[in-house]
């Protein structure tokens, strides 16, 4: 089943609540999912610095001495700041990619949730509640984000087979569906050079998109071919370092609600995960349409496009 949840701020005086209100969203939907938990956030950017989110079972030894031994591979400062689990590494710029190849030599058993500028993701077995208590996310500032509570139906309920996916710099995906050709495209993804961890479908989702992006699709033109490539049926709310995207297969059976004011755009499962948001009453409220491409940017107008049937 699974709940999806997502939040677009165009007001930045909004920026400060993006944790707050994205927590109290994902814990509305807990009873469509009560394996585990997620939510990606979208902070502010620093020049300097990139940034991975990690995870580790036993974070205390794991967490202990890493950034010191990070950045003697790197060549450059690292610094470390853990909540709970989780730990966000600071790395020299343009260095997040090369950072994740390196971790998996000299700390095999820290895991990478997320790599890039602004995207931080937190995810637990685990209520909505309990997860995002132990990480803090009300307290988290930032752009938008998007957070899934999942219900788990053809893979182990894992920290890694948690929603959502981080498969490329800045990008994450959550789902809500089941992907019936996910084990071939898996194969054709590694062969390209695509790294792909679990064997949960969300994964090869994610990382289908981030393969077309890497062959030159926009985030757009990837959600657009996916209605062809990926089969089975889904609802998809995908993050961008500066957007926000959704798309439902043509036969659209999972629910999924939109609502937008001149302050945001948000995405819920169902209505009763946006209730709560401010100026909700007066808000334009849809289902949206089947097999059609919804994009929010914070620099360009909304671009919704529908696949031609």
């Amino acid at each position: 089943m699974c709940g999806i949840v997502g939040l677009f701020l165009k007001n930045k005086s909004l920026e400060p609540q993006l944790g707050a209100l994205l927590t109290d969203m994902l814990v509305t939907m807990t009873d469509r999912g009560p394996d585990s938990a997620g939510i990606a956030i979208y902070g502010a950017e620093d020049a300097a610095r990139s940034k991975l989110t990690v995870q580790a079972d036993n974070p205390d030894a794991a967490f202990d001495g890493l950034a010191d031994e990070l950045g003697k591979a790197l060549g450059g400062d690292v610094s470390l700041a853990r909540r709970d689990t989780h730990a966000v590494l600071h790395v020299p710029t343009g260095e997040a990619a090369r950072a994740r190849e390196v971790l998996r030599s000299v700390a095999p058993e820290v895991r990478v949730m997320s790599f890039g500028d602004t995207l931080e993701i937190y995810k637990e077995v685990g209520l909505p509640k309990d997860v995002a208590a132990r990480f803090d996310i009300s307290s988290m500032t930032g752009t938008h984000g998007i957070g899934h509570t999942r219900m788990a139906t053809e893979s182990a309920v894992t920290t890694l087979g948690a929603h959502p996916f981080n498969t490329g710099s800045d990008q994450c995906l959550v789902h809500n569906g089941s992907l019936s050709n996910h084990n071939s495209l898996r194969r054709k993804l590694q062969r390209e050079g695509i790294h792909i961890e679990t064997m949960n479908d969300t994964e090869v989702g994610a990382a289908y998109l981030t393969w077309k992006m890497q062959n030159g699709a926009t985030l757009g033109e990837a959600l657009e071919a996916s209605l062809d490539d990926l089969d089975g049926f889904f609802n998809f709310v995908v993050g961008t370092k500066d957007g926000f995207g959704v798309v439902r297969d043509p036969i659209a059976c999972k629910p999924a609600v939109m609502a937008e004011t001149d302050d945001y755009v948000a995405f819920g499962s169902e209505y009763r995960a946006l209730v709560n948001l401010p100026g909700i009453d007066t808000a334009r409220i849809w289902e949206p349409e089947p097999a059609t491409v919804y994009f929010w940017s914070h620099d360009q107008a909304p671009t919704p496009s529908k696949k031609a049937a």
